[in-house]
């Protein structure tokens, strides 16, 4: 096993790694660190408006701290697993940990906008190294029975992360104050680095492997990455390609990464395989992982922006929606993985029920009126509560079943960019969606409008035009995700075959 996160030709010196309190303390830590990564991001979205008022800083600039986090934060879930396999997993994941956290608590203290951009630059990729570990880590140390409960607890960064990140955020902004939106990372961060030292063994370095090591991927790749979710992240606020920028992110970081995987098709050791996509199952499992996180993505924020616009709430009131979805995920997903784990369950009929009932919340949400409030989206939330794992853990099961162990980091590092990148992407579409068709509602509604005689005009009127035009967004966006849901059913028949959990009877593609 230990070739699975080595990832070069010839194998790592052997060590110990028997599964027991040592090994599951350390993918405990592991978890913890991913999960805190995650948060990390989110309170300063939600804490952006405190920021800026502290530290003076103005929009554009606040924009662009998101940016260059996400940007860079992806970017490392790229080359993160190459870096653990040449310095070690355990010294890498450390080492990645620790300089989150000293970047985390600094960020208060910078004195003006650019060096706070340079601190949350390189805390972006520390955060972005820690995903691909988590993945390594379950597929390297646990045995095969239980394998599949490791990849359910990197599902929790995909459901439970998410969905428990808003309230976290709202907490801190509401009652610790702005500077503790950076420096909530700490506790947890130490209680990771103490579970990672105890609990994960220690591999030699293998500093020979920079003798193969792909420089022209490296400079083709992270440009090209960084340059596209810049693209992606501030089109928007820039108008897409009437900005002169954003046509250089685009064009220029799609002309990178074209090179870059040209490039990585004949390196001997690159950090992509693309020779992989030739698995049906893993390729269907990063296409399909594209349109669930969309899905997953707006049932996060379709509830909040609607409560946040048409009922002025406050990100703490609406905490409990989140909430819903994402404290039972701790309960659902073991359940699930217990599920897929029984070998007369095909979890492609698990995915399927799972994206069915995604479908079936979102449809039930198109049915929204002016009149709901934070308790109607309960029964929407309750849905999601066993339909998120059902939709995530086949995925990952698809993903790394039936894989050679050697290729274990290369899925690692396509699973987890594929992740991060489709994260911003349907970001950006869901914010271009939501905007065309509030511009077109509230055409509609003032065209309707006409000369008919109102009781309240001026400002009023149109603050009740917007409101309306939110409620009609909502149900559409919500239309748009059952029937992404939907669709991605459809693929299943034509992609994917039967695979077994591992440690079952029959472990392989059928």
């Amino acid at each position: 096993m230990t070739a699975l996160v080595a990832g070069a030709t010839t194998p790592a010196p052997a060590i110990s790694t028997a599964f027991g309190l040592r090994i599951f303390t350390g993918l405990l830590g592991v978890l913890l660190a991913v999960l805190v990564s995650g948060f990390n991001e989110n309170v300063t979205k939600v804490a952006m408006p405190d920021i800026r008022g502290a530290m003076g800083i103005g929009f554009d600039e606040s924009t662009w701290l998101l940016a260059v986090y996400s940007a860079t934060s992806i970017s490392a879930m790229a080359f993160a697993p190459w870096c653990a396999a040449t310095f070690s997993l355990r010294r890498f994941t450390l080492c990645a940990i620790g300089a989150f956290l000293l970047l985390g608590i600094l960020c208060p203290f910078a004195p003006n906008v650019d060096v706070l951009m340079l601190l949350r630059t390189l805390q972006g990729f520390a955060g972005g190294a820690l995903p691909p570990m988590l993945m390594s880590v379950a597929l390297r140390f646990l045995p095969p029975g239980i394998r599949l409960y490791g990849l359910g607890s990197y599902a929790l960064t995909a459901t439970f992360g998410p969905s428990f990140g808003t309230p976290l955020s709202a907490w801190w902004v509401e009652y610790a104050g702005w500077q503790w939106a950076f420096w909530q990372i700490i506790p947890l961060g130490l209680l990771s680095m103490a579970c990672v030292a105890w609990g994960l063994p220690q591999d030699p370095l293998r500093l020979e492997r920079f003798k193969q090591f792909d420089w022209r991927g490296l400079l083709l790749g992270l440009p090209g990455l960084i340059m596209l979710v810049l693209g992606l992240e501030l089109g928007q606020r820039l108008n897409w390609f009437e900005s002169p920028m954003i046509q250089f992110f685009i064009v220029g970081g799609t002309a990178l990464m074209v090179l870059f995987f040209i490039n990585e098709w004949s390196h001997p050791l690159p950090f992509f395989k693309l020779q992989l996509l030739k698995i049906r199952n893993l390729a269907h499992a990063l296409l399909t992982l594209g349109g669930v996180l969309f899905v997953l993505l707006a049932v996060i924020k379709i509830p909040s922006s609607y409560l946040a616009q048409v009922q002025g709430y406050r990100p703490l009131e609406t905490a409990p929606v989140m909430l819903l979805v994402a404290l039972p995920q701790l309960i659902a997903l073991p359940l699930v993985v217990a599920l897929c784990n029984l070998r007369w369950v095909d979890c492609r009929w698990v995915l399927a029920i799972g994206l069915a009932l995604l479908a079936l919340a979102c449809g039930l949400g198109s049915q929204v009126t002016s009149m709901w409030s934070r308790e109607n989206f309960y029964g929407l939330q309750a849905i999601q509560i066993i339909a998120q794992p059902m939709a995530v853990i086949p995925l990952l099961m698809l993903a790394t079943g039936g894989l050679n162990p050697a290729d274990g980091p290369f899925a690692s590092a396509w699973f987890n960019t594929v992740k991060g990148f489709s994260a911003v992407a349907a970001g950006s579409v869901l914010g271009v969606l939501t905007l065309n068709r509030e511009h077109f509602h509230s055409t509609m509604l003032l065209d309707r409008l006409g000369n008919s005689p109102l009781v309240s005009t001026g400002a009023d009127l149109a603050h009740r035009v917007h409101q309306q035009a939110v409620v009609l967004t909502s149900a559409d966006l919500y239309l748009y995700m059952a029937a992404l849901a939907l669709l991605l059913i459809v693929l299943i028949p034509f992609g994917p075959t039967r695979i077994y959990a591992p440690g079952t009877p029959v472990g392989a593609v059928k």
